[in-house]
């Protein structure tokens, strides 16, 4: 059977920027940022006291009691997402007994908000019983496997679990299990709530999250900033979408992926290079047409001339034609979830040809001289657009996007 195309019907996403697409959207393209004081953990307990929080969330405006007695923050953030992608997608998850659909989410640590209830009822209350569902709520798969149940999808369903890049994955997967005709249809993406205090003092020990807010690019960037969220994609062939007449927001075209067999946390760039590099054989896209670049831009000083240097190695002089953003800087990074995020931002922006500002600039770095869109966001023809993940352990994950041009 010949690779069929693939393309993105629906998008949902759920991050402190935006409880659903269209809110996320507007204010990506409006540089607002959704950094500031978290109220999850008593922040006078950790060394950083800001973070991209979803704010203003009730689970009760979406789940009733049973649900949530299943679902952990993290897996509601996902189905929210799932429910908007299909809703917007009008895909019928459960053609064929839905065995020809797919659900592949990512997620760096699962379910630690209820883990971290369970460790307070014994450790710090002294109980001796803890919730009945602890176990279903903490399992990472439970995203995966609510959203499974939520629809009547029966084909392959599982979770990815690779750190940073864990989105980038579960989506590329899927991408390549419709596009090889082993299914038909997929929602793909993740979800990440690292707003704990036994998660944020493992954050604060290795030192790599700003005091202030993320400056991804800028001289002066003192690191990350932790955010939660979830984002997802409705995929399906293209034989498929247009049959129905459904609304094509962008086709998938490449997926590259690769390890650095290096170090555990510092990123190699020839790692990096070689990830890009398979996504654009993979989507047989000239180097030289694509226009824009989702960074992984984390905000830290190795990380982001680490990437720099590796988009000026793959492209060469073209490099200084493709626009370089990170989103990051808006809706923090949200770990096993961010990649999912910011395909919905890539995939926004080839849409409608405007390209994400990267927030809270202040300084130029010789480093990283690229056209960085600095933090104002503008229009630009968008043909061909990359998402990049690289993530902690040395794994790269890059996707890459088509604008839907009606052929």
């Amino acid at each position: 059977m010949p690779d069929r195309r693939v393309v993105v019907t629906g998008t949902g996403v759920i991050t402190a920027i935006g409880h659903n697409t269209d809110q996320f959207w507007n204010n990506i393209i409006n540089g607002q940022s959704g950094i500031g004081p978290y109220e999850a953990v008593d922040s006078t307990l950790v060394r950083f006291q800001n973070g991209a929080e979803v704010k203003g969330y009730d689970p009760t405006a979406y789940f009733d009691q049973k649900e949530l007695d299943l679902m952990d923050r993290f897996a509601q953030f996902a189905l929210i997402a799932a429910k908007e992608a299909v809703k917007q997608s009008g895909m019928d998850c459960a053609i064929d007994n839905g065995t020809k659909t797919a659900v592949i989410c990512g997620t760096s640590i699962g379910g630690v908000v209820s883990q971290e209830k369970t460790y307070t009822d014994l450790y710090r209350d002294n109980k001796t019983r803890v919730h009945p569902l602890s176990i279903p709520r903490t399992m990472p798969n439970s995203a995966a496997s609510n959203i499974s149940m939520h629809f009547g999808i029966t084909g392959p369903v599982y979770t990815i679990s690779t750190a940073c890049a864990s989105s980038n994955h579960a989506i590329g997967n899927a991408f390549w299990l419709i596009r090889s005709g082993i299914c038909d249809r997929a929602l793909a993406g993740g979800s990440e709530t690292p707003f704990t205090y036994t998660f944020l003092k493992s954050w604060e020990a290795i030192r790599v999250v700003a005091h202030d807010t993320c400056r991804p690019f800028s001289k002066n960037r003192q690191g990350m900033i932790l955010g939660e969220g979830g984002g997802m994609l409705a995929m399906e062939t293209l034989e498929s979408a247009q049959a129905r007449g459904a609304t094509i927001l962008a086709e998938i075209v490449g997926f590259g992926m690769s390890s650095d067999a290096s170090h555990i946390t510092k990123p190699d760039q020839v790692g990096a290079e070689r990830a890009i590099r398979l996504a654009l054989e993979d989507g047989k896209v000239p180097p030289g047409e694509v226009d824009y670049i989702n960074a992984h831009g984390t905000g830290t000083q190795v990380n982001d001339s680490m990437e720099i240097g590796a988009i000026k190695n793959v492209f060469g002089a073209h490099a200084q034609q493709v626009s370089v953003s990170s989103t990051k800087s808006m809706h923090g990074h949200i770990l096993g979830g961010t990649s999912a995020v910011e395909a919905v931002a890539t995939v926004m922006a080839t849409l409608n040809n405007i390209l994400p500002p990267t927030a809270n600039y202040q300084e130029p770095d010789p480093e990283c001289d690229l056209d960085i869109v600095p933090n104002v966001s503008r229009s630009k023809k968008i043909r061909y657009a990359l998402s990049n993940s690289f993530a902690f352990g040395g794994l790269n994950a890059v996707l890459a996007f088509k604008k839907w041009e009606g052929s």
